[in-house]
Formats: C-alpha cells, structure tokens, sequence
C-alpha cells in the first residue's frame, strides 16, 4: 500500500501539526504502508513525521499564499505546468494522496485527473478573491473533503462532486491539566500564542489592556508569543509598538517556540482575540488540554470549540473594549471561573484529542483505500510502479 502525505509548511505551528497528527494516524492504522510525505523545504516539522514516515521528500510546490499572489500570476506561472505533471505522477503512483490544506495548487488541479485517489484537507477560511480561487480550486479537484470545522465547510460550501467530512483537529495535550493556581492576588496572566499577523488580534489585546485604568493595567502580565512567517518587520513593529503604547511592563514580545508547553504552563488564561475568522482554534483547544481557559473572539470556528460560559469566554471580534471589560471580570472575580478549567479538559478528551481525531481520519483513508483498491485495473497500475525506476 503506497500513501503520499503533501504538506505545504515546513514549521510548527497549527497546521504543521495537524498534518503531523494525521501522518501519525495513518502510520496507526496502516503500519505496514509505504507512506511518503513531501514538504515544500526542510525545517522544525521533520523531527515530528521522521517516526511515522518511510521518507520525507523536498520538492517545490505551488502554493498559494495571499503575500505572495503576484510573483505566482507572474513569474511562478511558468512553474505551475511542471509541478501539476508532478503531482498528476504522485497521484498516478500512489493508492491514497492527502494533500494538507486547499492552498497546495498543484494537487488541487492535479487530482481533477484521479479524484478518487485525492483527499484535500481543508485547515483555512479564505476571504475576498482568495476564497474564490480556494473554492474554485477544490470544486475542480473533485477529491474527497475533510473540513476541520462546520465554520470552515460553510465558508467553502460542501460540493455535491466529492464526499465531504468534518472532522475536528486532534491536538496532543499533556497526561492532565495543569492546576489552576490564580486567586486575585497576584497579576493575572495571559498568553496570546500565534503567528504575528493581521488575523491573530495581537494588537486588539493590547489596545484592551491600554484601556484600562493604571490600577487594573499593574494587575495582568501578557506574554505574546509567535514570529511572522519569513517577515522579521512585523515582528519588529509588533515590539515597537508596545514599547509606544506604554505596556512594556506588562507585555513580553518572545519569539515562537517549537514546543509551548512550558508558556501553557505559566498561563492562567490563554487569549485568542482573532480578528478575522479562525477556521477552527487550535491554540484554544490546546489551552483547554492544559486546563487555561480560553478567552476567545466569537467568530468563525473558535465559537465550536469554546462553550461560553462554561469551559471559556467569547467576546465580539476586533472590540478591545469589550475584550477589556472581560479581562477585568476575570481578574476581579476568580472564583466565578474555577470550574472551567476541568470542563475545558473533559471538552477536549471528548472531542478534540488525537485519539478521536485519529479514528475519524483513519475511517475516512480506509474507505478512500478500499474504493481505490477495488478498481480494475489497479493491480497493473500498482506494478508497474514497483518496477518503473
């Protein structure tokens, strides 16, 4: 059994180990399988698919990135041909492809040509022009369609070409929670953990935190932590403007960390004041694993993962005012939140963790196999890839 796993990143953020997650479910379900993953570039994600890949491969593809949209219509068109054939001869020479997100072009185009062959594993909530070419894109692959959230199949719509799932993200988490050890006595702290950029609403908890008044302001510690992907100026205008807004007693810029265990740790609460639509929430999920209840703008699919009220908080996206006003009731009544913590944590294990995760992709990947393996005509294809050089 030959299984290609395409991943468009290279580093450790939510997608990459989602991708890695559902690498490892498929090397559970299938531990004989020759599974190859191929990645744009070597980077922090190698060290986790190394266990559970027969061999990780670098090859260039064509990706569709909103920075990079007009070297690709320009200069990058040349290259889209030979990456499509690329692809088209993966897909040829493999029983199951599953491609990571719907900005991997190549694939998406490619698998118009052996659609049952194709998984497309959609992670994003494209807006504007970009979201027409994404749903344009996996309309025309006609593949399979795993969506990561009800928000995410909503913002692509579900195709009648292809069978479509929803399946949360499975997210690793430490053997239980942490102990809530914040009581109103000491500063509150809060962790925003993110790429920096315009989705992330790092600016909207500073502008809530600026808002309030000194004595509350001397009351909370913020860690922002995360780096902008392959963009040092805006991580460098991130810690320039802390500095200019007054808060660099309160607010910690770091730089991202491949494993955040030891920030979840330090953490009361975990903010996700994210500007734009999350296609899920992977750092709220992660939060409510290690037993910090997530603080979380109600927009897109983080409104699926947090129960407010109960297990966290939402609040109105981009309204700083509104982000400040919770933060103070956090910060003034403690014991109003006591029990989130281990609501959180039975929310994840139910829903979120990698077992029930891992099942679902593993029941989706079978089925594709068993479809797959049953066309005629397949046993000469398989031959023929074992002897082609």
């Amino acid at each position: 059994m030959r299984i290609a796993c395409v991943h468009q990143g290279y580093e450790l953020y939510g997608s990459d180990r989602s991708f890695a997650e559902s690498v490892a479910a498929l090397r559970a379900a299938f531990p004989s399988a020759d599974i190859e993953v191929v990645l744009p570039r070597g980077g922090p994600i190698v060290q986790i698919l190394e266990p559970h890949a027969s061999r990780i491969v670098f090859e260039p593809l064509w990706v569709l990135r909103r920075q990079a949209i007009l070297r690709l219509a320009t200069v990058e068109m040349a290259r889209l041909p030979v990456a499509v054939w690329r692809a088209w001869r993966r897909l040829r020479d493999r029983d199951l492809v599953y491609v990571n997100t719907s900005i991997v072009a190549d694939y998406a185009l490619a698998a118009r040509l052996l659609p049952h062959k194709a998984v497309l594993h959609i992670h994003e909530i494209p807006e504007g022009a970009m979201r027409r070419v994404l749903v344009g894109l996996m309309r025309w692959s006609h593949a399979d369609l795993i969506f990561n959230s009800r928000a995410t199949r909503a913002a692509f719509g579900d195709p009648k070409s292809a069978r479509s799932h929803v399946v949360y993200n499975g997210v690793a988490g430490p053997a239980a929670a942490e102990p809530m050890t914040y009581d109103g006595k000491r500063p509150l702290r809060v962790l925003l953990l993110g790429r920096v950029n315009r989705i992330k609403g790092q600016e909207v908890l500073l502008e809530a935190i600026a808002a309030m008044p000194a004595e509350l302001r001397s009351r909370v510690e913020v860690r922002l932590v995360g780096g902008a992907f392959e963009s040092p100026e805006r991580e460098r205008a991130l810690a320039e403007l802390v500095e200019s807004m007054g808060l660099a007693a309160q607010v910690s810029v770091l730089p991202f960390v491949p494993d955040p265990s030891a920030h979840y740790r330090w953490a009361d609460i975990v903010a996700v004041p994210s500007r734009r639509p999350e296609s899920l929430g992977r750092v709220a999920i992660e939060a409510m694993a290690y037993g910090r209840p997530p603080l979380v703008s109600a927009i897109g699919g983080l409104v699926e993962v947090v129960s407010d009220g109960e297990t966290g908080w939402q609040v109105p996206p981009g309204d700083p005012a509104a982000l400040s006003e919770k933060l103070r009731e956090i910060m003034l009544r403690p014991d109003s939140w006591r029990g989130f913590a281990a609501a959180g944590r039975t929310r994840y294990e139910a829903i979120f963790s990698e077992p029930v995760a891992a099942a679902a992709i593993a029941a989706i990947a079978a089925d594709k196999l068993k479809a797959t393996m049953a066309r005629p005509g397949r046993r000469a294809t398989a031959r023929q890839a074992e002897t082609r050089p």
